[in-house]
């Protein structure tokens, strides 16, 4: 588990790490899409990233869509990794479902976000939510993209780095998967 130290106060502060499929022309969404290849190293990414979460935001969207899939999934480790993790849910009306761990944002978001980074435990994921990731991100409350870019054009679909302010970024060597998938984290920097 990896924590940070908050500029201002000098106290232990946890890292929000968005995590996200993209094709090379930025777009996010519906992965499965533009998504070609898998193999062994991407998959290894995904469950390096996952070991330092312990907590998840989420939309109401991908809620919604998730509650139907990843209950009853055996794709591993995301699955036992998804149902046992507490999830907060960005909404503004009840949650429907029985997923396990799952709690409305009571409140603002980045307010919200801004207590969770305070408290003790690990890496708070973004997982799917293109909307709360650019919300958090123009907020300066990400800490970390974690990205896999396909080597495809997806030509259309919600891009994550719209409607951005200005964000510096410090990336970390990258690696290229047999597959042909770039994986690379940027740090933001405050």
């Amino acid at each position: 588990m990896s924590n940070q130290t908050d500029s201002a106060t000098g106290a232990p502060t946890r890292k929000v790490v968005a995590a996200y499929f993209l094709s090379l022309d930025g777009v996010a969404e519906a992965p499965d899409k533009f998504l070609t290849g898998w193999d062994d190293e991407t998959d290894a990414s995904g469950a390096d990233l996952i070991a330092t979460q312990d907590t998840v935001i989420l939309g109401r969207r991908t809620y919604d869509d998730w509650t139907n899939f990843w209950p009853t999934s055996d794709i591993q480790p995301f699955a036992d990794f998804i149902n046992a993790a507490p999830k907060y849910v960005a909404t503004s009306t009840p949650l429907t479902g029985s997923w396990a761990n799952s709690y409305p944002i009571e409140g603002d978001l980045t307010t919200f976000v801004r207590t969770l980074k305070s408290q003790p435990g690990g890496d708070i994921g973004i997982h799917g939510s293109i909307s709360i990731t650019q919300s958090l991100l123009a907020a300066n409350l990400v800490d970390e993209l974690r990205l896999v870019i396909a080597p495809t054009i997806a030509g259309t679909g919600q891009r994550l780095l719209e409607t951005l302010p200005p964000t510096h970024l410090e990336p970390t060597p990258a690696t290229t998967t047999p597959s042909g998938n770039l994986l690379i984290t940027y740090h933001v920097l405050h």
